[in-house]
């Protein structure tokens, strides 16, 4: 979020979602379907990832427009073994999809201990740390990657954009704590949070692209002409690679050249791959005792001295606990420019706009 969101206007969670939903069902998804992604979208924006919540939604209206997702998808079980399955999205929106392999992981973990569901034919889903923090209900750790919706990385040491941001995000519950949350992407930052800069005329910080002569990329108007930066060197580009084969290869889902870019193309089926693995910590140890045992990990972190200028330490997933106590209290803050241009999809739709 930028420096000046405490000036933006703010909306609440629910007039967002309801928003969303009414906006959904305009374009011919199913109620309880257009529910269900309000739902994932708008716990993306209470939690702070604001380039991955209602930031989308014009670009997902233009695709359910232009054909490019399934507005009636017939996701199902493909094929599986007792703690594994293959889900066929159907084209799907990824919130849908992924809520469905989710059920599915947390459902077979009950009985296996632990579950890896993966998907193809799915689609962007959003923020990937939301999907994680589903098995926690059920006492179980989550983990959750996606090969990114866009190609914005080349091979360490190449020119050519083959690989994507290929998020991985892992929670694990606490007893007293909030959970750890650890959501990132394979590169220093997500390509949504270049496009929040673009829209808002943000310079991006040194350090998020490189320009095609290996140069800093600030403007953030030309990040199409430019790459985003794998974190740690080589070693992020040989987990976005991993990730990538894991997500997408192992699934029959697109990975490298095949991979669709969504941000310019709104018909295309992209075919998204991406899997969701459910741990059941009672499988390996009593759920109370890992809980507090978690809750010693964090304050043992905290308790660490700093260096000079650190204030102190902080613990993956913070950020997401402190937007969630900001925001349920004070409301979701919208930039003007996304403002405008959800007043213009209102409009289009000829849905009541966001009040």
């Amino acid at each position: 979020m930028p420096d000046d969101a405490k000036s933006m206007p703010r909306f609440s969670r629910a007039a967002i979602e309801d928003f969303m939903q009414r906006c959904f069902v305009a374009t011919g998804i199913p109620n309880d379907d257009a529910g269900t992604i309000a739902h994932f979208m708008a716990e993306t924006d209470i939690m702070g990832k604001d380039s991955h919540g209602i930031f989308r939604l014009p670009g997902y209206i233009g695709r359910l427009q232009a054909g490019g997702f399934n507005k009636t998808p017939n996701i199902r079980i493909e094929q599986e073994r007792t703690a594994t399955a293959l889900v066929d999205g159907d084209n799907g929106m990824g919130h849908l999809v992924i809520n469905y392999c989710a059920e599915t992981a947390i459902r077979k973990a009950k009985q296996t201990g632990v579950a890896w569901v993966g998907v193809h034919h799915s689609n962007h889903a959003g923020a990937a740390g939301v999907y994680a923090m589903l098995p926690l209900a059920h006492d179980m750790i989550g983990l959750y990657v996606a090969v990114g919706s866009a190609n914005h990385v080349p091979p360490w040491g190449g020119t050519e954009s083959m690989l994507s941001t290929n998020p991985i995000a892992v929670a694990v519950p606490g007893m007293e704590e909030d959970p750890i949350l650890l959501d990132m992407a394979t590169t220093v930052t997500s390509y949504g949070k270049v496009k929040v800069h673009a829209q808002q005329g943000i310079p991006m910080p040194e350090g998020w692209m490189i320009d095609g002569a290996g140069n800093p990329l600030t403007d953030a108007s030309l990040a199409d002409s430019g790459y985003l930066v794998p974190i740690g060197g080589a070693k992020g580009y040989g987990l976005a690679l991993i990730f990538g084969i894991l997500a997408g290869t192992l699934n029959g889902a697109a990975f490298g050249k095949d991979v669709v870019d969504m941000n310019a193309d709104n018909s295309s089926v992209t075919n998204t791959g991406q899997f969701i693995i459910a741990l059941d910590i009672a499988a390996f140890m009593d759920v109370d005792t890992f809980k507090r045992q978690i809750d010693d990990v964090i304050r043992l972190m905290r308790s660490s001295p700093t260096l000079a200028g650190v204030d102190r330490v902080r613990l993956p997933g913070e950020g997401s606990h402190a937007a969630i106590a900001d925001r349920v209290a004070h409301g979701i803050p919208l930039s003007v420019p996304l403002l405008d241009g959800l007043r213009n999809i209102a409009d289009e739709l000829n849905v009541a706009p966001l009040d």
